[in-house]
């Protein structure tokens, strides 16, 4: 009997309607974990890259993690895969909720779906089966519209991943919305796009009672038990003020980015669009997702626009720094009702504010012709500028058609110069922490298997200490501007957080301090291997390169693992970052030859076979 899976992924077709069960054996679960890393292996296996991201033959991976859904901190994450059709490249978005949890009661690990339907349909899961119903009557709604409907229609039993007008219009930074309401976004690389090109509008599933077994329940709950404390006491200020309660540390850290990431101080502006600030006036409630002890999650009233008035998921750090310091708007009410209409429309808030920064950028220097203009003004700070082209973006309207396409397509629409303003990483916008301040994180961006990822490293914990280095094996003392040991930094930690995606977990437990040999002895409980601390890393390292291994064989190579010239040649005039830039080139030496890649970026032979990467 298997326990932490069920050996099971469901195939849709729906071009025809058809469907199949795959099973896939246990060694490839200890291998690659499931979630992204069981998504890739197939992948890889199945030669899906060779398929154009918005064609009918190309998938959308959907999987769920050895400890997806158990009784774990943090044990509710999904993720959808495909190629991107932003980047074209290897793609992931992880999310978590409840759906996830709920998804794998129903019998499988994820889903592999395919083709086009003839007409708008969405899927139903529940009592052991699933079914294609008809979504001509959710076509053009927004997520929460979508999302509510379908709970009435189902008696309230049905969590639900949908898209809104976005991703029907396959706008390529559109993304896939969790639990209605609630608001988690699978929001990076334009899987909602993907998504829409299937003619899918939405997936809802009921709770099943088909979890897989448990190896040793007891001793995932006294090991639960030791580490509850820490996580909690650790991951307070998530807590209390979720993510966008970091806005001020990061801007005191010259972490924050600002103006388009020409900008060096903002600290008055950071103060007045922080968590603390919006929880004063607009907080409603707390709220976490499945298994979470931690609860960053907050709820808030919308102030502007037709919504106002209405409770939704408040801003998490990267939207207040998207469309507060990036745009110079210091409203918290244009920050909320922004993070509100992308949720709603199904709009990536990382990639859709950098694309409105860009905006602002190009408007300054007479770069966007008038007859795209119309009566819009882009000027730095202007909080209704920013909700038309929300609007506009959704629905490819006007100036929309082009920004639509992410900072990359669109900069080769406005002409040379607006290339120096696209800040981005093999297609995909950079998220909102500066690797001037933090320089492992330019090895993070330049090297993402997916473009210019946080997630993938997160290596600015470490040299914050926020996440000792010791937790990791490594050292504490992190010189923030140098290039001393970076690359092992880097290596380490993406490494380690490729595992967090392919299990399930979200990786705030790292705020909670929870290391990795914990998280070893999770995977043993669960599913009654004896899983230790190494085998985690090699784990860890080998989905982290399976994905690269995609990518060169898409193209990638040492060419793409760079920066734009913003980041690598234009210093912060002033706070704690000013003079610094990071050494890129010295750093990826020593690091490609950490992975055993080639000095263009390409994995060895010997590297692959050490690996089982054929």
């Amino acid at each position: 009997m298997l326990s932490g899976f069920h050996g099971k992924i469901l195939e849709i077709n729906l071009s025809n309607g058809k469907h199949r069960v795959t099973v896939v054996p246990e060694e490839d679960y200890r291998l690659y974990l499931g979630g992204s890393g069981l998504a890739a292996r197939i992948y890889k296996q199945r030669g899906y890259d060779r398929f154009p991201p918005l064609s009918e033959e190309a998938p959308l991976l959907i999987m769920t993690g050895i400890l997806t859904g158990y009784n774990i901190p943090t044990a509710c994450k999904a993720a959808f895969c495909g190629k991107s059709p932003a980047t074209s490249i290897w793609s992931e978005a992880i999310v978590g909720g409840y759906w996830p949890a709920v998804f794998k009661t129903n019998g499988f690990d994820g889903l592999i779906i395919t083709g086009r339907a003839d007409k708008p349909v969405y899927l139903h899961f529940g009592g052991g089966e699933f079914s294609i119903r008809d979504a001509g009557l959710l076509w053009g709604e927004d997520v929460y519209e979508t999302s509510g409907r379908l709970e009435a229609e189902h008696g309230g039993k049905v969590k639900v991943a949908a898209i809104g007008p976005a991703g029907e219009n396959e706008v390529l930074i559109s993304s896939i919305m969790i639990d209605g309401h609630d608001a988690r976004a699978a929001g990076r690389c334009g899987m909602g796009a993907l998504m829409g090109s299937k003619n899918l509008k939405a997936i809802a599933v009921e709770k099943g009672d088909l979890m897989p077994d448990l190896s040793d329940r007891e001793r995932l709950v006294q090991t639960r038990k030791k580490v509850l404390p820490t996580i909690r006491e650790k991951a307070k200020g998530l807590s209390d003020f979720g993510t966008a309660g970091g806005v001020p540390m990061v801007e005191k850290l010259g972490d924050l980015p600002i103006r388009n990431w020409t900008g060096g101080s903002w600290a008055e502006g950071a103060a007045r669009v922080s968590g603390q600030a919006m929880a004063e006036q607009y907080f409603v409630k707390h709220y976490a997702c499945f298994a979470c002890p931690i609860g960053c999650g907050k709820e808030m009233k919308v102030p502007l626009g037709p919504h106002r008035g209405t409770v939704s998921h408040g801003p998490e750090y990267e939207t207040v720094a998207g469309f507060g310091a990036m745009c110079l708007n210091d409203d918290p009410e244009y920050v909320i009702t922004a993070n509100d209409l992308c949720n709603r429309l199904g709009i990536d808030t990382i990639s859709g504010s950098a694309v409105i920064a860009f905006t602002m950028e190009l408007y300054e220097h007479g770069l966007i012709p008038r007859n795209l203009l119309g009566d819009l003004r882009p000027e730095w700070g202007s909080g209704e500028s920013i909700l038309k082209l929300i609007r506009q973006i959704a629905y490819r309207e006007g100036l929309g058609e082009y920004l639509a396409k992410g900072v990359k397509k669109a900069a080769e629409h406005f002409g040379p110069l607006a290339k120096e303003f696209a800040v981005e990483s093999k297609g995909l916008e950079f998220a909102f922490h500066d690797p001037r301040a933090f320089t492992s994180m330019a090895i993070v961006y330049a090297v993402g298997n997916r473009g210019a990822c946080h997630l993938e490293g997160l290596t600015y914990f470490n040299e914050n200490r926020a996440y000792p280095g010791s937790m990791i094996g490594l050292k504490d003392d992190f010189d923030p501007h140098g290039s001393d040991d970076k690359a092992l930094l880097a290596k380490t930690m993406q490494d380690y957080m490729a595992t967090f995606n392919a299990l399930g977990l979200c990786k705030f437990l790292i705020r909670g301090h929870v290391t990795p040999a914990v998280i070893a002895e999770w995977v043993s409980a669960v599913t009654g291997w004896d899983f230790n601390r190494e085998e985690l890393f090699r784990a860890g390292e080998r989905i982290f390169n399976i994905k690269r291994v995609i990518n060169t064989g898409l193209g990638i190579s040492r060419k793409d693992d760079t920066l734009p010239p913003r980041l690598l040649a234009h210093e912060r005039g002033e706070g704690a970052a000013a003079g610094s830039l990071p050494h890129l080139g010295k750093m990826l030496f020593e690091y490609y030859k950490l992975r055993g890649w080639s000095p263009e970026g390409i994995p060895l032979p010997e590297t692959r076979e050490r690996l089982g990467l054929g």
